[in-house]
């Protein structure tokens, strides 16, 4: 019998094992060969860790449930202890505002391993059941394991060529718990007819922003035989919820600037040649000298600064970083994690109903939600 079992060697599974005191018995299971399969991946292999600067309007969640979590162990805190553990950190924004990322990968692998020397591990299990009974009993695909707490650490289900599953939603919703719709999330938009024109400009990087719903980002845009990706783009599939969303591809400079010159359009405006011939063909405009546009025909180049299209959707679970929605965490104690529905079933990371931007955000949620848990655990031995 385990005094802690934590499911999924992942982000939160791993810091939340790292933190809890030595005296418990302790196991983390995973249908992995190797922990921290998502982190080997994350940042190029580089592990976008976190971010300078980490608040709640980083994340579609419950705002208050989110603050509360990131408040109790914040992006320095997390930094600090990184540097406790001799793991380098690196400030990079080259990518995403903000980020810090590390040398690779495998050093916080390393770490976590370390960390977690004295927890037993059950790698290449899969968990199919839990059930309860005075204390809990893990079904997996070996054996059943056995444990007075439980904590569920196994993420989404984005990424299923690293295992991931669903079985975060299947126990928590065996427990009475609403799951929220779930959707890719960190994802490249495919694209309707009208943006076809897209798909023949794939390997075209460009700095644009972006505008979804409430939210703004400025950044590079890939075009690709999909549709579109890039760090800017992950960033708005996170926000939009079908509809229109904006482009604007000359940010920060005013278009009448240009009306001066004698030059065609595609040599007058500094963008890449090739996106702006096949931006004209798709608005049916003829590359000319810019200066001799009419007005009807400069409205028409005015698309540059607010090209709006509808998405036809996102490149799916396969592509995507992330999965958006999740567990409900009105039905979580932010104080603890602890269900407020189950007695010792605790619920941290992906699983939950909250997501955060690209740019370390989604780890930096994990490893404060895997804080609070472990305080709240140490606390109660």
């Amino acid at each position: 019998m385990y005094d802690i079992a934590i499911i999924g060697a992942g982000a939160s599974g791993l810091m939340l094992g790292s933190l809890l005191k030595k005296n418990q018995k302790i196991c983390i299971i995973d249908s992995n060969a190797k922990i921290g399969a998502k982190i080997r991946v994350s940042g190029g292999a580089k592990c976008n860790i976190t971010n300078e600067v980490v608040t709640s309007d980083n994340y579609l969640g419950e705002k208050n449930f989110v603050q509360n979590i990131l408040n109790a162990y914040s992006s320095g805190k997390m930094l600090d202890f990184c540097k406790k553990n001799a793991l380098e950190t690196i400030f990079n924004e080259k990518i995403v505002k903000g980020t810090y990322f590390c040398r690779s990968s495998k050093d916080v692998n390393d770490m976590f391993s370390k960390l977690n020397s004295h927890v037993i591990w059950h790698l290449n299990t899969t968990v199919t059941e839990l059930l309860y009974k005075d204390h809990y009993e893990i079904k997996t695909s070996a054996k059943s394991i056995y444990a007075k707490k439980v904590i569920i650490a196994s993420g989404g289900i984005s990424f299923k060529s690293l295992g991931a599953s669903s079985i975060a939603y299947d126990i928590a919703k065996s427990y009475e718990h609403e799951v929220s719709r779930l959707d890719p999330a960190l994802a490249g938009f495919t694209v309707q007819k009208d943006q076809f024109w897209f798909k023949e400009l794939s390997g075209v990087s460009l700095y644009c922003q972006a505008k979804v719903g409430h939210k703004t980002f400025d950044g590079n845009i890939l075009f690709a035989h999909k549709g579109i990706t890039g760090p800017i783009i992950l960033n708005s599939s996170l926000y939009w919820n079908k509809g229109l969303m904006s482009l604007d591809f000359l940010p920060n400079q005013d278009l009448k600037s240009f009306f001066k010159s004698n030059k065609k359009i595609s040599s007058a405006l500094p963008l890449v040649k090739r996106f702006v011939l096949a931006f004209l063909a798709s608005i049916d405009l003829e590359d000319k000298a810019i200066s001799s546009l009419n007005k009807e025909e400069k409205e028409k180049l005015y698309k540059l600064k607010n090209y709006e299209f509808a998405p036809a959707g996102n490149f799916g679970y396969t592509k995507a970083e992330v999965t958006k929605g999740g567990i409900l965490t009105s039905q979580v104690d932010d104080k603890t994690m602890e269900s407020k529905i189950q007695k010792d079933l605790y619920f941290i990371g992906e699983c939950l109903d909250v997501t955060g931007e690209l740019g370390g955000f989604n780890f930096q949620f994990a490893w404060s939600s895997a804080y609070v848990c472990a305080k709240a655990l140490n606390s109660n031995i």
